[in-house]
């Protein structure tokens, strides 16, 4: 799920933070791609007359079809992917998951409903809703990133988490995920849309988190409390705290300690009986992860087994050979390529000074109280226009 509106008030508030863009201009970087993630919009996408992709055996081959040329789309536009897939989730999601899991039950029974009386388009609605990622799903696309020479590890929780810390420790320029809490779980960069297919026109974003904080004015512990009163996967949302209601409390009160303080002297909001947002909390700044200097986030992109993609994909998922090889050569001759570094590689992002820090903080507040006196002006004048006699006959 990750951060319920977090998008909608960054592109309010941090218009800046945001750029969108071509696959190609991420030619020459490395990217960490949240598996799962893509694995789940791969089954979800890639169909055909509303059905996921079977093997002429009836197996499911969505995922292997996804994963095989979205990560060739990358690599031919110069992107080196590594995949982070989810481990174990923390204990804390297990409400979480337990009602993901309820709302695939009861989309797996309207999707039989569905199929004797609905419609066609009632039918692939509910299939959508029941999907979920499997473990065998997540095995064969290892085995499939393994023949195609591309890297991938299994994160010790959440691959966001993991994602997030491998471009903080500088393995990847990005984390790739279509969930906004890899921001929470301290991403200097996230790009969304990357695993999309190319029919779908979708620009890629690119979050960059330091220009995040910046227009929502906040340090990164305010930043994690904000996310969590947004509505995350560790707890349950407080009902009638919406977007603009959450940053107001939050810039408020300033901590969730505060935040709660208040809402329990209100008859406005009722707080759930076990509400563990110091838990939810330390999850986002202390989450298991492997750091970036453990001998086990050392990639390689490697040259593709091409007899081993022949008897997997062709000879076992019947996919077509032609496609199958055509899709290997562009492998072995794009990750030779993607080896050229871009220009900004060469040198490294010189820190602010504190001077600098404090210019930017005064410009900051200055642009505030300006757009704070534009709104009054706005507001008076609009109240003295109301208040101005009409003219009479």
């Amino acid at each position: 799920m990750g951060i319920k509106h977090l998008y909608q008030l960054i592109e309010e508030h941090c218009p800046d933070a945001t750029k969108t863009g071509e696959i190609k201009n991420q030619f020459g970087r490395k990217v960490a791609i949240d598996a799962s993630m893509s694995i789940y919009s791969f089954l979800i996408a890639v169909r055909s007359d509303g059905q996921q992709l079977m093997s002429d055996t009836g197996e499911t081959t969505s995922h292997l079809m996804g994963m095989f040329y979205r990560t060739l789309r990358m690599v031919d536009n110069g992107i080196k992917p590594l995949f982070v897939f989810d481990g174990a989730p923390p204990k804390l999601k297990s409400g979480e998951l337990a009602k993901r899991f309820q709302r695939k039950a009861e989309a797996h029974e309207a999707h039989e409903e569905a199929k004797e009386t609905g419609t066609a388009e009632d039918v692939e609605k509910f299939s959508r809703r029941t999907v979920r990622v499997t473990r065998e799903h997540n095995a064969e696309c290892q085995k499939l990133l393994k023949l195609m020479g591309i890297p991938y590890i299994i994160a010790p929780t959440e691959a966001e988490a993991q994602c997030a810390e491998l471009a903080r420790g500088g393995k990847v320029y990005a984390a790739a995920s279509e969930d906004m809490d890899t921001l929470t779980f301290n991403a200097p960069i996230l790009l969304r849309h990357l695993t999309f297919s190319e029919q779908r026109k979708e620009p890629i974003q690119e979050i960059h988190l330091d220009k995040v904080m910046e227009g929502l004015e906040m340090e990164r512990a305010q930043f994690i409390d904000l996310c969590i009163l947004l509505g995350c996967d560790y707890v349950d949302p407080i009902k009638g705290v919406g977007p603009s209601t959450a940053l107001k409390l939050i810039r408020e009160y300033g901590t969730l300690e505060k935040v709660v303080e208040h809402m329990k002297t209100s008859s406005k909001y009722t707080i759930p009986d076990d509400w563990p947002f110091q838990d939810a909390r330390l999850l986002f700044l202390e989450p298991d992860i492997k750091s970036a200097d453990d001998p086990e986030c050392d990639f390689k992109w490697e040259a593709p087994d091409v007899d081993g993609l022949i008897k997997f994909l062709v000879e076992e998922k019947h996919f077509n050979e032609d496609r199958v090889r055509s899709g290997a050569a562009r492998l072995q001759k794009n990750l030779k390529t993607a080896q050229q570094a871009r220009l900004e590689g060469f040198f490294k992002p010189v820190e602010k000074t504190a001077e600098q820090k404090a210019t930017l903080k005064r410009k900051a507040e200055q642009k505030l109280e300006e757009k704070k006196k534009k709104q009054k002006q706005t507001a008076k004048e609009k109240k003295e226009a109301k208040n101005k006699p009409r003219g009479g006959a």
